[in-house]
């Protein structure tokens, strides 16, 4: 059965997509079988991977409002061993869809039921809230992995995102875990970057990844060209920092 590995921060333009789709991406090449589903209706880790938005007939919205099998809306990508359950524009309406269904927590989780033997690992990139998606997200879900950046303001939402993972894992998934926490878009030049990546480290103490990914142009760049950064430049320091980050993550499963 495929690991469950939900990408979540209540704060947006902290790396979160960046980082699930360049985990998955680098977890595929390194022989595992990857499933990325794309929950947040900005759908940039549809784009990501070079799918259109606007021409996609199918999408998560389909299995988790309409109830299609989910194999039916899952789409392989240019990376092989690399697949994803796209969002399009009718993700947009769907909390509200949602609120209206029975057992609205656990729609994601029983429809990756059918598929979870076909994957080593599912990576569902979260929206930047804590509302019905996400919570689908962490009730399917084995762990958490929070990409933050170094900044003051990461650090302010924190206490309300991990109360709410813990109301989740009290309430409705028990098995839920902090895999890890991500240091993103690092300014090694700042000096409130180091700061506050010594505090990050006190609070999370070893849940915080030794890897840390820094700014990076390359890295930037590669969504708008609709590929992770190891199609566009896997020479680049952004690259190699996901390609180590990964190797971190598949050690700790070990």
């Amino acid at each position: 059965m495929g690991k469950v590995v939900a990408f979540t921060n209540k704060k947006g333009g902290v790396g979160k997509t960046t980082t699930a789709v360049n985990m998955a991406a680098y977890c595929a090449d390194l022989g595992k079988r990857v499933l990325l589903i794309d929950i947040d209706s900005q759908g940039n880790a549809t784009t990501g991977l070079g799918f259109s938005k606007s021409a996609l007939k199918k999408s998560v919205y389909n299995v988790i409002v309409e109830d299609e099998p989910i194999a039916q809306n899952i789409l392989p990508t240019q990376v092989k061993h690399l697949d994803i359950l796209p969002a399009n524009v009718d993700l947009t309406g769907a909390e509200v869809d949602l609120v209206y269904k029975r057992n609205r927590e656990h729609i994601l989780g029983e429809a990756l039921q059918k598929v979870r033997a076909d994957y080593d690992y599912i990576f569902i990139d979260c929206p930047p809230s804590l509302g019905l998606l996400t919570i689908n997200a962490w009730a399917a879900a084995n762990s958490v992995i929070i990409p933050m950046q170094a900044e003051y303001y990461a650090l302010e939402g924190v206490s309300q995102l991990m109360n709410t993972i813990q109301m989740v894992k009290q309430h409705i998934n028990p098995g839920l875990s902090i895999e890890g926490v991500v240091i993103t878009m690092y300014d090694g030049r700042a000096l409130i970057s180091k700061q506050i990546t010594a505090e990050i480290k006190k609070f999370f103490k070893s849940k915080l990844f030794e890897i840390i990914v820094p700014r990076n142009v390359r890295l930037a760049e590669a969504p708008s060209h609709g590929k992770p950064v190891l199609l566009y430049d896997p020479k680049c320091v952004g690259a190699r920092a996901y390609k180590a980050l990964t190797e971190e993550f598949l050690a700790r499963q070990a």
